[in-house]
């Protein structure tokens, strides 16, 4: 939601009110800020990534209204109505079961992409709570992974689809 316009610096910046992990934040920045730099320097949530910049990595995945998007190529404009998600924000615990699973598999090498990773599990699983390979394939299709852990990764999205099953019963 666009509230005011304003001048920083010589800079014309507007007010936003963005919904980010339950909470709404007030941010003052230029209409074309990418929504990933928002979220790093104006709300201090590193947990998400700039890994390319332009959509093609997918380690600054987060939800956006529950559905897995980068961050990267979206505007703070772009995303003032919508219920933001990060990794900081998918669970306050730290136990989500795409979280626990990763821990269980030990899945993290170097960590960077592991976020964006556990992000795009999670909005997978949320949707389908029992997805064959062909769909966990297609929504990790576009996570890059540098150290090679996708057989990890995708184990671990099966050992939490199997998490989701047991506490539903």
């Amino acid at each position: 939601m666009f509230s005011a316009l304003s001048n920083r610096g010589g800079i014309a910046v507007a007010r936003y009110l963005l919904r980010v992990n339950g909470e709404r934040h007030e941010v003052d920045v230029e209409d074309d800020t990418p929504l990933l730099w928002v979220l790093r320097d104006e709300l201090g949530l590193t947990g998400v990534k700039y890994g390319c910049g332009v959509g093609l990595c997918g380690a600054c995945t987060s939800h956006v209204d529950g559905q897995a998007a980068r961050p990267c190529v979206r505007t703070a404009a772009d995303s003032a109505k919508a219920r933001i998600t990060t990794i900081e924000g998918l669970s306050r615990d730290g136990n989500h079961p795409v979280q626990r699973a990763w821990r269980e598999l030990d899945v993290a090498q170097c960590g960077y992409c592991q976020p964006g990773q556990v992000m795009a599990a999670a909005a997978l699983l949320a949707r389908d709570p029992d997805p064959d390979d062909a769909a966990i394939e297609e929504a990790l299709r576009d996570n890059v992974c540098r150290c090679g852990s996708y057989p990890r990764i995708r184990a671990a999205v099966r050992r939490a689809s199997r998490i989701i099953r047991e506490e539903e019963r």
